[in-house]
């Protein structure tokens, strides 16, 4: 604690993010994408002309959006690009969550929007997921400030189908409905493509996942026009150059690789799905994913001993030390070697 700090400051409990270890270890706790980004990428490093950088971005990132729009389906007007999805998350917030009235979003969700609600002074209404662990649509009421959370949800991994989400915003339409798809390419189905219909829905996405491209900061969101300015209006008085002008370029080059980008997400999802039946013969819990991860748990071996275990074995997993996650381990997917390490492991401290 400081006597520099504001009042808010000594309140907040940041978000922690996943250990980035500086050993050598089978990485398998942040979600990222174990195969390395498009060709093209390499490329544009490789030729970017350095003079460019020299001057100012475009402020609008027209190029990139216009790729995003192409790409999604939608119209260059009707997409937002920012520093990853947390940046577009903390704009939203800003933007459409500060009315006096209660934010729901499941109690079990990315942990991220609790510490957005305590730093813009938003209300959290939790609601429990249900009995299989889903985010629970119909808990949503229409009384509130918005709806958030992620679809397929983190760090559980179950993903709500395009008709369900039609359901919902058939119920709520005069406030935002955030939807998260970080994970939305790894076996989920995309809610843009109501966008058309729903002018009180955001989608958000991320290059971070599926793009290969964690460590660029890049991310999207997709909606009206009316939520996209409200957005931008934000943006444009907190940094009116978000995006630079090689993660823009950067960005361009992983949307044109098509086929990199689906040889990579079945790679992922195949491996996920060998995984959890291998887990299961383990004596695993293994929640339904439509992520690159898995959230597991051992009816007779402890989590927080496992973790411990796995790390001085070389193998980083995630742990929650929270009330309804402390006995479950998320595992992100790797490659089906760094996942046979995983298996192999697992089976020696099963014995």
């Amino acid at each position: 604690m400081s006597k520099f700090w504001s009042p808010k400051v000594h309140e907040l409990t940041p978000y922690v993010p996943g250990e980035q270890p500086r050993e050598r270890l089978i990485k398998l706790n942040t979600n990222e994408n174990p195969y390395p980004p498009a060709p093209g990428v390499e490329a544009v490093l490789r030729e970017f002309p350095v003079d460019h950088l020299r001057r100012y971005p475009d402020p609008d990132s027209s190029a990139l959006r216009a790729a995003l729009a192409g790409e999604l389906g939608v119209e260059p007007q009707q997409v937002f690009v920012g520093n990853g999805s947390d940046e577009i998350l903390a704009l939203a917030f800003q933007a459409f969550f500060c009315h006096g009235r209660p934010l729901e979003m499941p109690e079990v969700t990315y942990s991220f929007y609790p510490v957005y609600c305590r730093l813009f002074d938003v209300t959290r209404r939790a609601l429990p997921l249900d009995a299989q662990w889903r985010v629970d649509l119909e808990a949503f009421t229409t009384d509130s400030s918005g709806a958030i959370f992620a679809n397929p949800n983190a760090p559980t991994g179950h993903g709500h189908d395009r008709q369900a989400i039609q359901g919902l915003l058939s119920r709520v339409k005069d406030s935002v409905v955030l939807i998260d798809e970080a994970y939305a390419d790894f076996g989920g189905e995309s809610a843009i493509p109501l966008v058309a219909e729903h002018d009180n829905l955001l989608v958000t996405g991320t290059f971070s996942k599926s793009r290969s491209l964690a460590g660029l900061r890049l991310g999207y969101a997709i909606g009206s026009r009316e939520l996209i300015e409200g957005l931008e209006r934000v943006k444009d008085s907190f940094n009116s150059y978000p995006i630079d002008s090689l993660a823009s370029a950067v960005g361009i080059a992983s949307l044109e690789d098509r086929q990199h980008f689906e040889a990579c997400r079945e790679a992922v999802i195949t491996t996920r799905e060998r995984t959890r039946e291998r887990l299961e013969s383990l004596g695993f819990h293994v929640l339904p994913s439509k992520a690159n991860f898995l959230l597991v748990s051992h009816a007779s071996l402890d989590a927080a001993q496992l973790f411990v275990d796995l790390r001085e074995r070389g193998i980083l997993v995630r742990h929650f030390n929270t009330e309804m996650l402390n006995n479950y381990l998320r595992i992100s997917i790797g490659t089906e070697d760094e996942m046979d390490s995983l298996v192999e492991t697992l089976e020696s401290l099963c014995r």
